[in-house]
């Protein structure tokens, strides 16, 4: 895969919305862009703990083992579905800063299965030193696709005048059981 193309394809997928986005986007609502930032660390961590092994040496057995590939995707859906779940029952008001926890950001990551397309399918494998270059490039995509998405939760929150609406985390809940029941259903072949 060439570079062009290689930052094509991450970009795409890092800003179509998923778990982490709408987790990011939350986080950044809830408790504006700069007091966010730590997320974004969440996000690349959870990224490089799920990637690394993958493009090094796990790719090969998941591909050779579709049921352990159908496990991770069940224990994502479970993960997303738990979320969605906290999401739904926060306070309708004053929602705290921590609406939207480091760990969250960072399992909701790691279990995240366009994790497993960057580590499966877009990242080249190899030894972990061919791999490095394309998980620095990789990194800096992360970085600016997650300003994106807490920006674009801190614009929702500066145009409520710094009010977390209480429909934002009915809408993210709804959006995060959507995201679990997609990938239950992928994990169990239904999709």
């Amino acid at each position: 895969m060439t570079v062009p193309a290689f930052i094509a394809a991450v970009l795409v997928l890092l800003l179509t919305p998923g778990p982490t986005n709408t987790l990011l986007a939350v986080g950044g609502a809830s408790a504006g862009f700069r007091r966010s930032l730590p997320l974004i660390v969440a996000e690349a961590s959870g990224y490089l703990l799920t990637i690394t092994p993958l493009a090094t040496f796990a790719g090969p057995y998941l591909a050779d083992h579709p049921l352990a590939a159908s496990a991770i995707k069940l224990c994502s859906a479970m993960w997303v579905l738990l979320l969605a779940a906290k999401l739904w029952t926060a306070p309708s008001a004053g929602v705290p800063a921590s609406l939207v926890t480091f760990r969250q950001v960072f399992m909701t990551t790691v279990l995240n299965p366009k994790a497993l397309i960057f580590g499966l399918v877009l990242v080249p494998h190899g030894t972990f030193g061919t791999v490095l270059p394309w998980l620095g490039l990789f990194l800096l995509m992360v970085v600016s696709a997650g300003c994106v998405w807490l920006s674009a939760g801190a614009a929702m929150i500066y145009r409520k005048r710094a009010e977390f609406p209480p429909l934002l985390s009915r809408v993210a809940a709804g959006a995060m059981l959507l995201f679990s029941a997609s990938l239950a259903g992928s994990s169990l072949g239904l999709l």
